[in-house]
């Protein structure tokens, strides 16, 4: 079993995530008291997926999350760099494909909408990955990032920082995930990641427009969506 480290090397979070595949889903579920079926709920709303279009779900998993925005007629396709993950949710009937989020196989303005959920802040450079989810959308297309964000009242930063980061999540995790240590650089990633203001400049800088973002679970997780220049 093996943890990547705050560097993120492509190799060690690849290797990582290979190995809690088997248990993610349960784990993520666990972790999350049942939030994250909420979040992904969330996500599709945000990202407005019509019958028709195509949509990349990046950092997907195993596609549980693609699976959710295809309710709405969208085609859409799970890309993860861990093949582990992919296998993993095989039995999920949504295109999947290997790929590596600086280094997307797909051409330019190729889809109508992405989204990276708890995803972008695992990619060595995420404002390149922010800038390579750019060029696959179309002029006018949309991105929606779900990720992990900064509690906005403070009693309830210091607990979940405090209390769920450092004591719970390892606890749950050890119970629950095939590779504990794992979530060891969960907590880490997840303190080290930029609040929402921070995140919504950088998605600004990285040739997307219109940028807002709208607080969930108090903050713990953030979505911010955005669009690309016409």
């Amino acid at each position: 079993m093996s943890r990547a480290d705050l560097d993120k090397d492509p190799r060690d979070v690849a290797t990582m995530f290979d190995g809690v595949a088997r248990r993610y889903d349960l784990t993520n579920t666990a972790l999350s008291g049942g939030q994250d079926r909420y979040w992904r709920a969330q996500t599709r709303r945000a990202l407005a997926p019509q019958p028709g279009e195509k949509v990349l779900d990046l950092a997907a998993g195993t596609a549980v999350s693609t699976v959710e925005l295809a309710r709405d007629g969208a085609w859409c396709v799970a890309a993860d760099f861990s093949q582990g993950m992919l296998r993993a949710g095989y039995r999920r009937d949504v295109p999947k494909v290997a790929a590596d989020a600086l280094h997307l196989p797909f051409a330019d303005a190729s889809f109508d909408a992405v989204t990276i959920s708890f995803g972008l802040r695992n990619v060595a450079d995420p404002d390149a990955g922010l800038a390579e989810l750019a060029r696959v959308t179309r002029p006018g297309g949309r991105l929606v990032v779900c990720e992990f964000s900064t509690p906005t009242w403070t009693p309830f930063r210091v607990a979940y920082q405090e209390l769920m980061l450092a004591r719970v999540l390892p606890a749950i995790a050890r119970g629950v995930s095939s590779n504990p240590d794992a979530y060891i650089y969960l907590a880490e990633s997840i303190r080290d990641w930029p609040a929402q203001p921070r995140l919504a400049e950088r998605i600004g800088a990285a040739g997307w427009e219109r940028v807002a973002w709208r607080d969930l679970t108090g903050g713990a997780v953030a979505l911010h969506r955005a669009f690309k220049p016409a």
